[in-house]
């Protein structure tokens, strides 16, 4: 009877976390007048593409394309500035380091809010508002977070290993790429994942540094769509369904790894 009550919980949960990504595949195959006519977990009457159609071909197909590259240049840049902070942070001796490390963490509990003004006045003197180099600069050199992760992780690796490839003569940068990393998979698995789904997803910081479709991202396109008299909500869920599917097709094929860096995460 307990286990029928758990699977019972389970179930009820589950239906409740899919019902809303249920609702945008239903609504983005609908027209505007069966968005009126028919219950919205219910699919259309006939059902229709045209939305997806429209918005594929117009400029749709680069504002994912640039949200590919921003993806891509973010999680390359995190794995290895991080990784090369984390290392300095967590190995190597100089003055001030934890101090240092404490004070860069703790800029973690700083809004994000607040931190765009400052950011955006920086970029405006460096002339990077509406480029690419606006876009990245802020967050390819790594974050706190990627950092601490890292940092834990080298912690909890074995001292030993340092000092025997010290005695054979390697010095910090070959301890570090052919002693240190290839032990670290885990950690640089679940820094690229989490660092992939933030960009995928990243809104407030592309909003505002951008303005033309040349560096427009997928997110900031979607909130443009609800621009004007009468919301097209059939085009905003179709938008929505074109950038949820990335991440349906990552979570299925990388489930394992996502997994393992929840389990990671908790863990350090």
């Amino acid at each position: 009877m307990k286990r029928f009550l758990l699977y019972a919980v389970l179930v009820v949960g589950a239906f409740v976390s899919v019902f809303p990504y249920l609702l945008v595949v239903l609504t983005a195959f609908k027209d505007r007048a069966q968005l009126h006519t028919t219950a919205p977990w219910l699919p259309g009457d006939p059902m229709t593409t045209a939305n997806l159609e429209k918005l594929l071909g117009g400029d749709f197909p680069s504002f994912i394309l640039n949200t590919l590259l921003m993806t891509l240049a973010l999680t390359a840049g995190q794995l290895v500035f991080t990784t090369f902070a984390a290392y300095a942070f967590a190995r190597l001796r100089f003055r001030g380091r934890e101090a240092l490390f404490w004070m860069f963490v703790a800029t973690m509990m700083v809004p994000v809010a607040v931190t765009v003004i400052p950011l955006f006045l920086i970029m405006r003197q460096l002339d990077l508002i509406n480029t690419w180099g606006g876009l990245l600069v802020p967050y390819i050199l790594g974050t706190p977070y990627g950092i601490f992760l890292m940092r834990q992780f080298f912690r909890g690796l074995p001292a030993g290993l340092e000092e025997a490839a010290r005695m054979d003569g390697a010095g910090p940068l070959t301890i570090l790429l052919r002693v240190l990393l290839p032990l670290c998979k885990p950690a640089l698995g679940t820094l690229a994942i989490i660092t992939v789904i933030s960009s995928w997803n990243s809104f407030m910081w592309p909003l505002i540094i951008t303005s033309g479709d040349e560096t427009k991202v997928i997110t900031v396109a979607l909130a443009a769509l609800k621009v004007g008299i009468g919301v097209d909500y059939t085009a905003i869920m179709s938008g929505g369904l074109i950038a949820l599917v990335p991440m349906v097709v990552i979570f299925i094929f990388f489930q394992r790894y996502i997994v393992r860096s929840v389990v990671l995460t908790g863990l350090k």
